[in-house]
């Protein structure tokens, strides 16, 4: 099955140190995108257990990671990525198919699928 997102090894790293801390080791990483956020859609990443029907799957880095096919065509070509700063650090994620995002930077608008947009 093709990747649909790209997680750099940095994310990676900080996924897995995530799933260890929560004892989750083996589960997949769930990332999708739901309607609300202030530009009309947000992520989610989350961790799953069980292989949805319509489910993309994929490994990287070692992480098995789950998509839904609803989330999949809005997703395509999406990097993943974690950056440390000074201030802490955080995910960043560079969706090519956002027309639109917000400055929190987890809420995005698509051509295809603008939802309703909403107060930051």
């Amino acid at each position: 099955m093709d990747q649909i997102v790209t997680i750099t090894e940095a994310a990676a790293l900080q996924i897995k140190d995530m799933m260890k801390q929560n004892e989750e080791e083996g589960a997949f990483l769930r990332v999708a995108i739901k309607g609300g956020g202030c530009s009309g859609l947000s992520y989610g990443m989350g961790f799953a257990h069980e292989v949805e029907a319509g489910d993309r799957e994929f490994e990287q880095h070692g992480i098995k990671v789950l998509i839904d096919k609803d989330s999949a065509p809005a997703l395509k070509g999406t990097k993943i990525d974690y950056k440390q700063s000074m201030m802490g650090g955080g995910f960043t994620i560079d969706n090519p198919n956002a027309i639109a995002s917000c400055g929190c930077g987890s809420s995005f608008r698509t051509a295809t699928e603008a939802g309703t947009p909403e107060e930051c």
